[in-house]
C-alpha cells in the first residue's frame, strides 16, 4: 500500500456524541449537569473522609481513592467534549489524543483493580471482624491503592504507545467522542488482527484477576452470611456489600460489552452509547450509591453541613 499521503501525526477530527442528535443542546445541558455533579459529589466524599474522624477506617480511605479516580477520569474526556460543541471545533491533535489515551487507560485500569481489592476489605470485615485492625493495616490499605494506581500505569504504558504507533492514513475522523482504543484501529491501514488479539487477552486478563478476587471474596461473604443467626447481622452485611456490589456490576459489565463482546456485536453507536455510560454516568453514580446507602456518610454529611449552618449564624450575630 501506497503511504506516501500519510502524515502520521495529523490531527484526529472527534465525531463526538452529538452529531446525528435532533436536540444537541439539550444533551449537551444535560452532560454538563452530570459533570458538575460528579465533580461535586466526589469532591464532597473526599472532604467528608478527610475531615471526620468516623470515616478514618480502610473501607472509607478506599473510597476516597476511588473518588478522585473519578474525578480524574471524568476530566479527562468531558470537558474537552464540551468546550469543543461549544467552540464548534472538533480537532485533536496528535498529542492530545496520545495523552487522553493514555489517562483513560491508566485510569480506568486503576479502577478495576480497586474496586477488584476493595472486595478483600469487605471479605476481611465480615469473614474475620476481630483481626481486620491486622489484615487491613495502613500500611495494607496503602498497599492496595499502589496496587491498584501501578496496574492502571502498567495497563497505559503498554498500549498507548503500540496502539499510537500505527499508520492512521485513513479518514483522520474517529467515529466516537473520545480516542478510545477500537475507534482509533478502525483509522490504520495497517492490518491490526494480533494486535487486537493481543489486546483482548490482555483485557480479558485484566477484568479476570480482579474479577476472580471479587468472586472469591464475596463467595465466602455470602457463606458466612448465610451461617449468621442475627438477622440483624444479616442486614447490615448485605447492605455494606450491596453499593460495592452495584458498582462494580456497572463499571464490568460496560467494560465486558467494550473489550470482550466480539466487534460483530458492536456499532458505532451502541459504542458510543456505552462508553458514555461508563465514562460520564459511572463517575456520578458512585458517590452517590455510596453515600445514599450509607448512614455514616449521610450523617458525616449532616454534622457538617450543621457546623457551616452554625458557624455562618455565629458570623452574622
Amino acid at each position: 500500500m501506497d503511504w506516501s499521503n500519510y502524515s502520521m501525526y495529523a490531527d484526529f477530527v472527534l465525531l463526538g456524541l452529538f452529531n446525528n442528535i435532533r436536540f444537541p443542546w439539550l444533551l449537551f445541558a444535560l452532560i454538563l449537569l452530570v459533570f458538575m455533579i460528579s465533580i461535586a459529589s466526589n469532591t464532597v466524599m473526599i472532604i467528608l473522609i478527610h475531615i471526620d474522624t468516623r470515616l478514618h477506617t480502610p473501607m472509607y480511605f478506599l473510597l476516597s481513592q476511588l473518588s478522585l479516580m473519578d474525578i480524574l477520569y471524568i476530566s479527562t474526556i468531558v470537558p474537552k467534549m464540551l468546550v469543543d460543541q461549544v467552540i464548534s471545533q472538533r480537532a485533536i491533535s496528535f498529542a492530545g489524543c496520545t495523552a487522553q489515551h493514555f489517562l483513560y487507560l491508566t485510569l480506568a485500569g486503576a479502577e478495576f483493580f480497586l474496586l477488584g481489592l476493595m472486595s478483600y476489605d469487605r471479605y476481611v470485615a465480615i469473614c474475620n471482624p476481630l483481626r481486620y485492625p491486622v489484615l487491613m493495616s495502613r500500611k495494607v490499605c496503602l498497599l492496595i491503592v499502589v496496587v491498584a494506581w501501578l496496574g492502571g500505569s502498567v495497563d497505559g504504558f503498554l498500549l498507548t504507545p503500540v496502539t499510537m504507533q500505527f499508520p492512521f492514513c485513513a479518514s483522520r475522523e474517529i467515529n466516537h467522542f473520545f480516542c478510545e482504543v477500537p475507534a482509533l484501529l478502525k483509522l490504520s491501514c495497517t492490518d491490526t488482527s494480533t494486535y487486537e488479539s493481543a489486546m483482548y487477552v490482555c483485557c480479558i486478563t485484566m477484568l479476570l484477576i480482579p474479577f476472580s478476587v471479587i468472586s472469591a471474596s464475596y463467595t465466602r461473604i455470602l457463606i458466612t452470611v448465610y451461617r449468621m443467626s442475627e438477622t440483624e447481622g444479616r442486614r447490615k452485611a448485605v447492605a455494606t456489600c450491596s453499593s460495592h456490589m452495584v458498582v462494580v456490576s456497572l463499571f464490568y459489565g460496560a467494560a465486558m460489552y467494550t473489550y470482550v463482546l466480539p466487534h460483530s456485536y458492536h456499532t458505532p453507536e451502541q459504542d458510543k452509547a456505552v462508553s458514555a455510560f461508563y465514562t460520564i454516568l459511572t463517575p456520578m453514580l458512585n458517590p452517590l450509591i455510596y453515600s445514599l446507602r450509607n448512614k455514616d456518610v449521610t450523617g458525616a454529611l449532616q454534622k457538617t453541613l450543621g457546623r457551616c449552618v452554625f458557624s455562618g449564624k455565629v458570623t452574622t450575630f
